[in-house]
């Protein structure tokens, strides 16, 4: 008899993106959030086969797009087996309901697909808690969707249908493990509120930028340790302190999360007690890739998230990474202007912004010494402001 195999390695599931092209936006800015989505998918696991997008003046209150496109999406899901179907924005619960009848797959918002990210990338027991305390909070107002067998056992009064008792007793768990998750979160911060107290007679400088940028990587030159370090969006979820010595001189360095566009709501709440190196730092370190070809857009985004969470008028240092990668970006037609090479893109930004500013490569180690010495005076200066009787610095 002849011995059969089966193949048990994990198929890996065909995607395809859809977004809508706004009045303020144009279709390079579209292309441009829907690759970062793709980027996403391929952090999550997936393969991106193909996106669809269409100009629209606000999505559609029922399906996101109008029905002509729906149908397109439905004809390339069925005829290409697709398995999952990821939208750039929120949908509602009546759109992902609609959506999901209509198409017949899984159906992913971009909010979604970044909670799936991060509780798989969670680490320790805080990031657990926070992760799936943001889940619970996008679930609770979809749990309609989940019972959608026994939507036909419904009854009057007095025949209360077992679809209905099912979602309110689904409903009453979710918001006890809420309650929970909040509490065990109150006693996590609390333990790292010892911890940062006891941190207090040394300088606090926090790594920050969008994701994906070098923080990590930038934290292991800098304190020499070893943070995971990969070509992934949020490969990092877990601050990570470190102590540093540059010269004489002793501070704390911390590694944050990555910031990105339309992170969902949910998960910057529930991330704020993560995010507290960001507010307690006395020193910001802003790193951008500069590689990127939408790096402007990246710092808008992180000023942005760093004045909702009241820290952008700390003292920052402007670390623009990945020069090594820094390709000219080039004009567009109707523009007569050459495109910027890296020294006139420096002398343009040094003669904008009063801020310090510096450029490098942390993968091939250039201009390194540089970056450790602004770093240094900025930190001397404010030790020698806050301890002027210091004996580490004579």
């Amino acid at each position: 008899m002849r011995q059969k195999f089966y193949d048990t390695a994990v198929k890996q599931e065909k995607v395809i993106l859809v977004g809508i092209i706004t009045p303020g936006e144009s279709e390079e800015q579209t292309r441009e959030y829907l690759e970062e989505l793709e980027f996403l998918v391929m952090t999550a696991g997936g393969l991106t086969v193909k996106s669809f997008t269409q100009r629209m003046q606000k999505p559609d209150r029922a399906t996101f797009v109008h029905s002509g496109k729906l149908e397109e999406i439905r004809d390339y899901v069925k005829s290409e087996e697709i398995d999952i179907v990821v939208f750039d924005d929120e949908l509602s619960p009546s759109q992902l309901r609609n959506i999901e009848r209509e198409l017949q797959v899984k159906i992913l918002d971009r909010s979604n697909l970044i909670l799936d990210i991060f509780a798989n990338r969670a680490q320790t027991a805080q990031a657990k808690t926070q992760v799936e305390l943001a889940q619970l909070q996008y679930l609770l107002p979809r749990l309609t969707r989940l019972w959608t067998h026994l939507e036909r056992q419904k009854g009057g009064i007095g025949m209360r249908g077992p679809g209905e008792s099912q979602i309110e007793t689904d409903r009453r768990l979710i918001l006890n493990k809420i309650s929970l998750l909040k509490e065990k979160l109150k006693q996590i911060d609390k333990q790292n509120e010892t911890q940062r107290k006891n941190r207090n007679q040394l300088i606090r400088v926090a790594l920050v930028g969008y994701t994906n940028v070098g923080k990590s990587t930038i934290m292991n030159m800098i304190s020499k340790s070893e943070v995971f370090a990969e070509n992934k969006l949020f490969a990092t979820l877990d601050t990570t302190v470190r102590k540093v010595v540059i010269d004489n001189l002793p501070f704390l360095l911390s590694d944050t999360v990555g910031f990105i566009r339309k992170l969902p709501h949910h998960l910057v709440e529930c991330f704020k007690s993560t995010l507290d190196e960001v507010r307690e730092a006395d020193i910001l370190v802003h790193v951008v890739d500069v590689s990127h070809p939408n790096f402007e857009d990246q710092i808008r985004t992180v000023n942005e998230t760093l004045k909702d969470l009241g820290a952008i008028d700390k003292p920052m240092i402007t670390v623009f990474n990945k020069i090594d990668a820094y390709q000219p970006v080039p004009t567009h037609a109707e523009d007569p202007a050459p495109p910027l090479s890296l020294e006139e893109f420096e002398q343009s930004w040094m003669n904008k912004n009063n801020s310090p500013a510096i450029f490098i490569s942390a993968l091939k180690k250039e201009n390194v010494d540089e970056f450790r010495k602004l770093l240094y005076d900025k930190v001397v200066a404010l030790h020698t402001a806050r301890y002027p009787y210091d004996q580490l610095l004579y």
